[in-house]
């Protein structure tokens, strides 16, 4: 019995004319989410850097070997304003982790770089990262991860906007 199973109890005595069923996957996703934030948190700090500025410097070093994007393609990519992808560079600039130039092509647009030292910590992080993902997922069989992954698929691409082409 986990704490999801105790509320649904609660509501079944509370209201037995719902169907509550649908809290034993929300309830518990909700509760996951949680405890993988802090996870992942606690992780990413080990680096000095918060959730959202390993996101920033794991998709400059997506972008290929060169590592460069501009803050437009950042912000797209990430779901962010270009407020926000601002405020997240400013710092990682300031650490030098990112350098932001001119656009070789094109003196009005601004191209965002990984420097060295932002290159080397974003794959130390990404490997602590998937390591921390790993430890997360050790209550799940191979089998199991495979089919959850699929389930959350579908059931993601049953929102707007979350599917590809």
């Amino acid at each position: 019995m986990d704490k999801i199973d105790l509320i649904l109890a609660q509501w079944r005595q509370a209201r037995p004319d719902l169907d509550c069923a649908s809290m034993a996957v929300i309830g518990r996703l909700g509760r996951l989410v949680s405890h993988l934030e802090k996870t992942l948190a606690d992780n990413f700090a080990r680096f000095g850097l918060k959730d959202g500025e390993f996101d920033v410097l794991a998709t400059l070093r997506r972008a290929g070997d060169d590592g460069q994007l501009s803050p437009t393609e950042l912000y797209t990519s990430l779901l962010l304003t270009s407020g926000a992808i601002s405020k997240r560079l400013d710092r990682l600039e300031a650490a030098g982790w990112v350098l932001r130039q001119p656009h070789p092509d094109d003196r009005r647009a601004m191209r965002v770089q990984l420097t060295a030292s932002g290159r080397a910590l974003v794959d130390q992080a990404l490997e602590a990262h998937l390591a921390t993902q790993e430890a997360a997922l050790a209550a799940l069989a191979p089998e199991q991860r495979a089919q959850l992954a699929a389930l959350l698929k579908q059931w993601l691409q049953g929102f707007p906007g979350e599917t590809t082409g």
